[in-house]
């Protein structure tokens, strides 16, 4: 398939896809983007905003994943309200990506975020912690968890060592944190290659 990946990381979600599919991933930071393009070289890379690259050039895939940024929508945001912390507005561009690709997009799409602290506005699949937006059936899976922790040092040597990169130590823990599972990440691909289709939002 001729795949889409944005807000792609360090490829998380992309690590189990393997080598037969034609993938552009589009991330804005270029430190990452190089970590991404070291571990996924046949992968086309491209720095760029995924939100406005989606918008110009969402027709020329079949499949196209999306992980919007979810610090605005997560749960932390009431328990760091509770704390002091001012509240903010949430990202719209989640539910603008969901728009556009249902309404306007031929092939299958799904599109990754963490549960949030309010009801969502567009209803989703709950899938071992996070939310899922897609045209097509999502089938339960074993347990997994949300992300890589970089204090997890077993499962994140598993999948990605990025210790040689140079990183400060925050954003270490945040990339890796930031990684969906990938596990789960082959487990949707896999499903959106099924023949049955299912709306699971309205």
């Amino acid at each position: 398939m001729n795949i889409l990946n944005l807000y792609a990381g360090i490829g998380g979600n992309r690590k189990l896809w393997g080598n037969d599919h034609e993938i552009t991933a589009i991330e804005n930071n270029p430190q990452i983007a190089k970590i991404y393009q070291d571990f996924f070289p046949n992968d086309k890379v491209i720095v760029a905003d995924a939100h406005q690259y989606l918008l110009e050039h969402f027709k020329e895939f079949e499949f196209i994943w999306s992980s919007p940024p979810c610090p605005s929508h997560s749960r932390m945001n009431k328990i760091n309200y509770n704390k002091g912390c001012p509240p903010k507005y949430p990202d719209m561009k989640l539910y603008e990506e969901i728009i556009l690709l249902k309404y306007w997009f031929e092939g299958r799409f799904c599109i990754e975020n963490v549960i949030g602290y309010y009801e969502p506005l567009i209803r989703p699949a709950e899938i071992r912690g996070h939310y899922f937006w897609a045209n097509f059936y999502v089938a339960e899976l074993g347990k997994v968890t949300r992300g890589i922790r970089s204090d997890q040092k077993p499962i994140a040597n598993k999948h990605f060592n990025i210790d040689s990169y140079g990183m400060k130590k925050a954003d270490h823990r945040q990339t890796l944190n930031n990684c969906v599972e990938p596990e789960l990440g082959l487990h949707i691909l896999n499903e959106s290659k099924k023949e049955v289709y299912q709306e699971l939002f309205k």
